[in-house]
């Protein structure tokens, strides 16, 4: 079954996008994210040392033709610091794609909307590929698409909490509102969350410390990897209908009719 993830003309045979923070060793790093068969990887680009050429970064442990870079810019806490930062890793990696984060509270970790939208706005006008991280705010989702975003990211539940998607509702109206892929993230903690955000129709999710900081990130990697993979396929084979009284799936059965 030919069925693309395809963001700004780009097209992915995977729907799982994976991040490379937390992770505990760079071989348990390479190894998850292989196992995942995730093609596009994030990357802190503001918080690799680039000033010292000799020291090896995360960019040096992957093959980047086997794999689509997707700086962020985590770290930021104001649009300005987000623009700046974006500039940086094009310079440095040579693509105009960006994960776009303005988080101004360490303490929550919650994406600045105000921010984000003024940020947004500057970096699509600047020729960025911006894919940004919010709130599951309906109302912004669709204005950010309107703007030129290629995606939006609405948030499952706080960064690297683990509880789930919390927001599924405002989720389901992102999905039917914009149109442009809708990836769910942060808070996702086990396949299911995956599965479940892909049979509510949206495009793809991004999984970090879900996988990083399992117990075997190899085995989790791949388990979200069938999990997104099994979601997806059963958005597209159709749930059936909620009902509110039971009915038998063998009718007349135990019906003597003679």
């Amino acid at each position: 079954m030919n069925d693309p993830l395809v963001i700004a003309g780009k097209e992915f045979s995977s729907r799982l996008m994976v991040g490379t923070g937390r992770h505990r060793t760079m071989e348990e790093m390479v190894d998850s994210i292989k196992a995942s068969g995730s093609q596009i990887i994030t990357v802190a680009i503001g918080r690799l040392n680039l000033q010292d050429v000799n020291e090896k970064t995360i960019l040096d442990h992957f093959n980047w033709d086997d794999y689509t870079i997707l700086p962020n810019t985590a770290g930021s806490k104001t649009s300005d610091e987000a623009v700046l930062t974006a500039r940086l890793a094009r310079e440095v990696t040579g693509s105009s794609w960006v994960k776009l984060e303005v988080i101004p509270d360490i303490a929550h970790l919650l994406p600045d909307p105000i921010g984000t939208f003024e940020a947004a706005k500057e970096l699509v006008e600047d020729g960025f590929d911006v894919l940004p991280y919010i709130h599951a705010d309906p109302v912004l989702a669709h204005r950010l698409a309107a703007l030129g975003c290629a995606t939006v990211m609405p948030l499952g539940s706080t960064i690297g909490s683990g509880q789930g998607i919390l927001t599924m509702e405002e989720i389901e109206i992102i999905i039917n509102d914009v149109e442009v892929p809708v990836v769910v993230d942060a808070g996702l903690a086990v396949p299911s969350d995956a599965s479940k955000a892909l049979e509510a129709g949206a495009d793809a999710v991004l999984v970090n410390t879900a996988i990083a900081q399992a117990a075997d990130p190899v085995a989790m990697g791949e388990a979200f990897k069938l999990g997104v993979s099994a979601g997806r396929k059963a958005y597209l084979g159709g749930r059936i209908e909620r009902r509110g009284s039971a009915i038998s799936s063998s009718p007349g059965a135990g019906i003597n009719s003679g």
